[in-house]
């Protein structure tokens, strides 16, 4: 087999939170460039449905639903959707995400607790919902950050306390799910990316970069799809429990 060819995703589907912007838009078109089938869940239908549209004039099939993922009933939802649309799910990607910047003691509990019901509860809602309708041979991959691995310079402490919580989250459903039902579930953790989400402090980020990181720039959205794609495909088929970091040597330094 060519080598290559072990990263395509022909005929699979695949369940994409936080589709509408930001690393979810790219994802989808990686996902898309590699011929699979997918489900993009997001709460801003309006861009669902433009990004929808894109990719199926480019031949994808896609379906869309509008999806808060910190909420189960809805996560069971999109399970549904896939099941009825192509009668299993392959990959999920547990992409969706918020976060901020607040002092920790400034921080309220509904602003702390919308952080973790989004980033972390969601992404085990998901895999809870999509897991029963996954054969052996799937995979599960959850987008963490490097701020789940190293002290964030700004003040983040729900975001950072969620994003590590993720990566515990997937070394438990690795143990769990790997070996008796054939899922392997890894962490995807993304350093700093120009998106939605970065692009107020863009400035003091790109400064923290070129100080605290080997490479010293933002990532580019390919330089993070070819990641997502190794641990989506079968490239990645004897990976499980682990995190990958795409970060441009922020967590060396």
């Amino acid at each position: 087999m060519n080598p290559l060819d072990a990263y395509r995703l022909d005929d699979r589907v695949v369940v994409l939170t936080g589709a509408s912007s930001g690393l979810g838009v790219g994802f989808a078109r990686a996902l898309a460039a590699v011929g699979a089938h997918l489900v993009l869940a997001a709460r801003r239908t309006d861009r669902l449905g433009k990004l929808a549209a894109e990719l199926a004039g480019a031949g994808t099939r896609v379906v869309t639903h509008t999806t808060d993922v910190s909420v189960p009933e809805d996560c069971r939802a999109v399970a549904r959707r896939a099941v009825e649309e192509f009668g299993r799910i392959d990959v999920l990607i547990n992409n969706a995400g918020v976060g901020g910047v607040v002092p920790a003691s400034c921080d309220t509990p509904e602003s702390f607790s919308s952080v973790i019901d989004v980033n972390l509860s969601g992404t085990f809602w998901m895999a809870q919902a999509c897991a029963p309708v996954m054969p052996p041979g799937s995979s599960i991959v959850n987008v963490s950050s490097v701020l789940g691995l190293v002290g964030p310079r700004f003040p983040q402490a729900s975001y950072a306390a969620s994003k590590a919580g993720v990566i515990g989250l997937t070394r438990d459903l690795a143990q769990e799910w790997s070996g008796r039902k054939g899922i392997r579930v890894n962490a995807l953790c993304p350093g700093y990316f120009r998106t939605e989400m970065t692009a107020d402090g863009a400035d003091a980020l790109q400064d923290l970069l070129a100080r605290h990181s080997i490479l010293g720039r933002f990532g580019e959205q390919r330089e993070l799809d070819s990641a997502l794609l190794f641990l989506a495909s079968p490239a990645s088929s004897y990976v499980t429990g682990t995190t990958l970091t795409v970060d441009g040597g922020f967590t060396a330094l």
